[in-house]
């Protein structure tokens, strides 16, 4: 199977995702700043979802360039990590309107959590079809940011139980770690043909 059937797959589960988080925003019933307090958690927790459904979006998209054939185990993988972004929805609006409320938190960061594995594993089941010397497996190596932010996602699902606005505040140091696109990609994909 070509690898275009499943990127287009993809941008419109992704779409779909960041059209239905955009609906729990809703209009403030007021013309003045004090509505807008009122809507603000929710708009924030929008504006987090959608930089990290923009930044898995974005990876995924340089991450396929490295595929050269696609089989069922990337597939599945694929699959799994859509999943996970496929909750960001419920999530963004359950911390939204429970503004550092502990568990809404907390399981926001589990699927935050669960997503970061998800794309991991993708990653794994494409190494394992290219080759342990293939273009991605020397662009990730040892993969330190990707593995940070899965510890700032662990230590926010704890943090939530006990101090909820460190857990957000981690979560956003996340998102800021990820907001420039990942060049290692990009970088192992323009150099020179040997």
């Amino acid at each position: 199977m070509g690898k275009s059937r499943l990127e287009a797959f993809s941008d419109g589960v992704i779409a779909i995702i960041i059209t239905i988080t955009v609906l729990d925003l809703r209009v403030p019933p007021g013309d003045g700043l004090a509505t807008i307090e009122g809507v603000l958690p929710v708009f924030l927790n929008y504006v987090l979802s959608f930089t990290f459904v923009g930044i898995y979006w974005n990876n995924h998209h340089h991450l396929l360039h490295t595929v050269n054939r696609i089989n069922g185990g990337i597939l599945w993988a694929n699959l799994h990590l859509l999943f996970w972004l496929s909750l960001f929805p419920f999530v963004t609006g359950w911390m939204g309107a429970n503004y550092l409320a502990a568990l809404p938190t907390a399981l926001y960061g589990g699927v935050l959590f669960m997503a970061g594995i998800a794309y991991t594993i993708l990653v794994w089941a494409i190494i394992a079809s290219e080759g342990k010397h293939s273009l991605l497996a020397e662009a990730i190596g040892k993969d330190v940011k990707g593995k940070t932010s899965l510890v700032l996602y662990a230590i926010g699902i704890a943090a939530a139980f006990l101090l909820p606005w460190v857990a957000q505040i981690l979560y956003v140091a996340v998102a800021l770690i990820w907001l420039v696109p990942d060049r290692r990609i990009e970088r192992i994909l323009s150099r020179p043909a040997e």
